[in-house]
């Protein structure tokens, strides 16, 4: 079998491949019956030359290949029919500005299999780029907090090389005597945890987070049953809430009374209560100052997120009592960092930990005749133009009637 890591077209640029030459090597020497191809590209973070020094054919025609493996959508002009693809196609949601996409894929007989859809017989997924958004999203935070106090100055992620290099610019500045809040308990939340536990801030618990002073930053983790409750005032457990999101409502205000920064690193469902509304920012128990919103639902759960911000500018300000966009330095602004790809600023990190898992996954799926049904669960689509039964529900969506 003959796979190509195709070269990324969509625009803007995205510069992360699924595998660094090195992992690339490694899926070599673990699958020798297996061929992989790598099509030249001038954006991506490591160049032709590092893939052609450890043997790898680099070329600017990869049609002969079985399965195109990729990070971001294909455009349709470069789409080549009959193949297996694998790469975001952001359709599984029914987003109306991937339709045409996901009906030229079907179309071309395609088999596309989406990173998201990769998951385990429990449904949940087992590569993601979610890790470096909470990384850099985290950092961005700080670096939105500074900018708007003008505290301290910290250099865009894009101008540091790993991850190491932004924990080393974040501890170079004294924090002031502030509480952090950070929601959710994913890859996306424990990336945020990875950078606060490394430059030694101090979490604490919920109860005490909520009534205690301190003289020192700290923060403090929370996950659906700290910021939701039942209307009915029964505690079951997470699962519940999972399962019936309509039977509880936001208990999130307690936190705002305290909290200053707020990391949002938390998955939000269908049917889930919002955190905190447009009104709720409103109230004089509403304190939070900087919101780091990694999730990055637009109109959502986080309420300060009026729209996602870019790399180039990255931050943006939120006037409560107008709901308005504003200056973030302005002093009624609430200062918000909602970049909605966040990992594309650390391309490196986040190409060298995406093939770690695509190696462990997915490569021997199509050696062990997919032995843990990883392969048949993600296929959105067949070779012969139909959706799957497990992505029949986007029948609608393809016919253009949602």
């Amino acid at each position: 079998m003959k796979f190509a890591i195709i070269k990324e077209r969509k625009n803007p640029p995205d510069r992360r491949v699924v595998f660094s030459p090195e992992k690339l090597a490694e899926a070599r020497a673990q699958f020798p019956e297996a061929e992989f191809i790598v099509e030249s590209s001038d954006i991506r973070i490591f160049p032709d030359l590092d893939y052609q020094r450890l043997g790898f054919t680099v070329t600017d025609n990869v049609f002969d290949c079985d399965v195109m493996i990729g990070v971001k959508e294909v455009p349709i002009e470069n789409l080549i029919p009959n193949k297996k693809y694998f790469f975001f196609s952001h359709t599984i949601k029914k987003q109306p500005y991937n339709r045409e996409l996901l009906k030229a894929i079907l179309d071309k007989n395609i088999e596309l299999y989406d990173h998201e859809t990769i998951v385990d017989q429990q449904g949940f997924r087992l590569i993601g780029f979610g890790r470096y958004a909470g990384i850099v999203g985290a950092y961005n935070g700080f670096r939105a907090w500074g900018l708007k106090y003008n505290s301290w100055y910290l250099p865009k992620v894009e101008a540091l090389p790993d991850q190491l290099a932004l924990i080393a610019e974040l501890k170079k500045i004294t924090l002031p005597t502030f509480k952090i809040l950070l929601t959710g308990n994913g890859k996306v939340a424990r990336g945020a945890k990875e950078m606060l536990d490394a430059i030694k801030i101090k979490e604490v618990s919920v109860d005490d987070y909520l009534h205690k002073d301190f003289e020192e930053a700290v923060y403090c983790n929370i996950d659906v049953l700290d910021y939701s409750k039942r209307k009915d005032g029964n505690v079951i457990d997470m699962f519940d809430f999972f399962d019936n999101p309509k039977e509880y409502v936001s208990d999130f205000m307690r936190f705002t009374k305290v909290t200053d920064f707020f990391i949002a690193g938390h998955f939000y469902g269908d049917g889930a209560p919002f955190l905190f509304t447009r009104e709720d920012a409103k109230s004089r128990d509403f304190n939070i100052k900087v919101v780091a919103d990694v999730s990055c639902d637009i109109d959502g759960p986080v309420a300060t997120t009026i729209r996602a911000s870019t790399i180039a500018e990255p931050i943006y300000g939120y006037n409560p009592k107008t709901e308005k966009e504003v200056d973030y330095k302005n002093i009624n602004a609430i200062a918000v960092m909602a970049v909605d790809n966040l990992p594309c600023e650390l391309p490196k990190d986040a190409s060298e930990g995406f093939g770690e898992m695509f190696l462990k996954y997915v490569i021997p799926s199509f050696f062990n005749k997919d032995a843990e049904g990883i392969l048949q669960r993600a296929k959105i689509t067949s070779s012969k133009g139909k959706l799957t039964d497990r992505f029949s529900y986007l029948q609608d969506y393809v016919d253009g009637l949602e």
